[in-house]
């Protein structure tokens, strides 16, 4: 297939396809949230060990993104794509039948890593297939879907357990596993870019080469950070509203929460500020726009106040996230799907430490502690943007600016 037709058939029923199982996709490392005092119910287990069943498939995805997105220079991303979620097709249906609380938290490590093969593919995939005025915006498009899905998991599988057993969370997404497998497999185009022969190990080669790219590395630090603000955020969020000064019941906190998804809807837009503004000062505006929203949402003990600080959280990572992928895009050249990889591997490590120093900082500080810790980091990662320097001529600001460097 030569270029223009290519690009011709990615219409927008490609983008709604690649939105709505990134969404689905991702929604599972979120799902298990809600459910920790059911599981140590049911499966007789104390609440830090049914933490497990979303640790379990967080540190999994994490790893396996890593390799994974290695392996997807080798054998193409809508192979991988496709792989990724047969495979999550059927552990999901395998975790609704389970009875015991060992196969629970070994299947989750499953799930987790048939999940790892989608993100980075189709991340990949977005900045190999799209022409370059479109690149960042679908690319926005894949960042909100990232997004939602720390909020649309936790009501989904919330909403499914007031009416039905928890098994029913894995069947239902079952279901929507294989629909969206059948919608990648038929409903986009195949990637015909050349691949790199001989072992299929020599892909992991490349993860050095990163480190080569002396600007690069300093990404990594904004990815851990952003999402370990974000998910310690959701953590600290949850057990604040239910503190005596709100006294929320957790149904409420979910739509408290929901509010965010608000701020999110930005991300696909962010290809005109990139194209206007340039990467670089977009995503140290999304950054500093994430740190006044977070800084602020304690100062004052009125839920109206607390909710649209809230939406001016997620909108600053909202706009910083697309535009850091595109920064990373566009460092790391030729290893570019290896490097997208390892900045999903950074942000999953940082959405597993979250809740972990989140716990640890509301007990010897308190909630508002907490909230000016995590603005603390963000300020740092603020900072590093500045210790990046990039050509961004007037000319780039034109359009998606993926030849600047």
């Amino acid at each position: 297939m030569n270029r223009p037709a290519l690009e011709s058939s990615l219409n927008p029923f490609v983008t709604l396809i690649l939105f709505w199982c990134s969404l689905i996709v991702v929604s599972a490392v979120y799902v298990t949230l809600p459910l920790i005092s059911l599981f140590a119910e049911v499966f007789h287990v104390s609440s830090s060990q049914a933490t497990w069943a979303g640790s379990a498939f967080s540190f999994a995805f994490a790893g396996g993104g890593l390799l994974f997105g290695a392996l997807s220079d080798r054998f193409g991303r809508k192979k991988m794509m496709m792989t990724g979620l047969l495979l999550l097709t059927l552990t999901t249906l395998l975790i609704g039948t389970v009875h015991a609380f060992s196969w629970l938290i070994a299947l989750r490590c499953l799930q987790g890593l048939a999940a790892s093969m989608f993100p980075p593919s189709v991340l990949a995939y977005a900045m190999e297939m799209f022409p370059t005025n479109r690149r960042v915006t679908m690319i926005g498009f894949i960042s909100t879907a990232f997004l939602m899905a720390s909020i649309v998991g936790q009501i989904y599988s919330s909403f499914i357990v007031l009416t039905f057993d928890w098994s029913y969370v894995f069947y239902i997404l079952f279901g929507a596993y294989l629909l969206s497998s059948l919608m990648i497999a038929f409903g986009i185009p195949s990637d015909k870019t050349d691949r790199p022969q001989g072992s299929i190990f020599a892909p992991l080669a490349r993860i050095g080469m990163l480190f080569q790219k002396k600007r690069l590395p300093l990404c990594y630090i904004i990815s851990a950070i952003l999402f370990t603000a974000l998910v310690g955020y959701f953590t600290t969020l949850g057990s604040y509203l239910t503190s005596s000064l709100f006294n929320l019941s957790h149904e409420d906190i979910l739509w408290v929460r929901a509010a965010g998804i608000i701020g999110m809807l930005i991300s696909p837009f962010d290809g005109k500020l990139v194209a206007k503004y340039g990467v670089k000062s977009v995503l140290w505006s999304g950054l500093i726009l994430a740190a006044i929203g977070l800084g602020l949402l304690g100062v004052w003990e009125n839920l109206a106040f607390l909710i649209i600080m809230s939406v001016i959280f997620t909108t600053g990572v909202a706009i910083a996230l697309p535009a850091l992928i595109s920064l990373i895009g566009q460092l790391a050249g030729e290893v570019r799907a290896i490097a997208v990889s390892f900045h999903m591997f950074m942000l999953f490590i940082g959405a597993s430490l979250g809740p972990m120093l989140s716990i640890y900082l509301v007990d010897i500080g308190g909630h508002l502690f907490t909230f000016e810790i995590l603005v603390g980091l963000l300020c740092i990662s603020a900072i590093v943007p500045l210790f990046i320097p990039l050509r961004e001529s007037s000319g780039t600001k034109g359009q998606e600016p993926a030849h600047s460097v």
